[in-house]
């Protein structure tokens, strides 16, 4: 046998496990309802980071019903240990329901403001950028223009990507809202 990883060793699913776990590189979206209390957020967040999970991005609101809120969340993390936080969110006294959106049968979107340095012939190029993405203008001074960008999350990605070597002066994102496309499923 060689070395570890090699093509003339096979891991077992065990050995890989104990080898430090498995990451499925998979970005889970869960959708939380909860009771509209002070505190909730705090305990989810709470467990999320005494569990070793970064929250990637984090989205809340209300509900038709004023006693409830939605949390929306996405953590990148092995399958294993994900069931293990569902569980243990259940147990939280204010959690009514907890849902791992599966990203195949999801609506995700994402919003960003971008301001981006344009004065002068940069400017046209930057509006054909913000054509292409589909990006608003939402406000316009001599030197900068801050543009409004909605969709994926590479989308977004993309479009930062387009734009930085304009001169990026500030952006700021969103958390992720995302829906099941499925009828009657939260």
């Amino acid at each position: 046998m060689g070395e570890p990883g090699t093509k003339h060793e096979v891991i077992s699913l065990e050995d890989l496990e104990a080898a430090g776990g498995m990451r499925t590189g998979r970005k889970h979206v869960l959708t939380i309802l909860v009771e509209n209390k002070p505190g909730v957020l705090t305990r989810i967040a709470g467990l999320f980071a005494r569990r070793g999970f970064n929250i990637d991005t984090l989205t809340v609101g209300p509900t038709d019903d004023d006693h409830l809120s939605r949390i929306t969340l996405t953590v990148d993390g092995a399958l294993h240990p994900i069931d293990q936080v569902t569980k243990q969110l259940h147990k939280l006294i204010n959690v009514l329901k907890i849902r791992d959106l599966d990203p195949g049968d999801t609506v995700a979107r994402e919003l960003a403001l971008f301001k981006v340095a344009a004065d002068g012939a940069a400017r046209a190029e930057v509006m054909q950028v913000c054509e292409i993405f589909r990006g608003k203008v939402v406000d316009v001074t001599k030197r900068s223009i801050i543009v409004e960008v909605t969709g994926t999350t590479d989308k977004i990605e993309a479009f930062e990507r387009m734009v930085l070597p304009f001169g990026l002066g500030d952006m700021k994102r969103t958390g992720v809202p995302a829906l099941p496309r499925r009828r009657g499923e939260t």
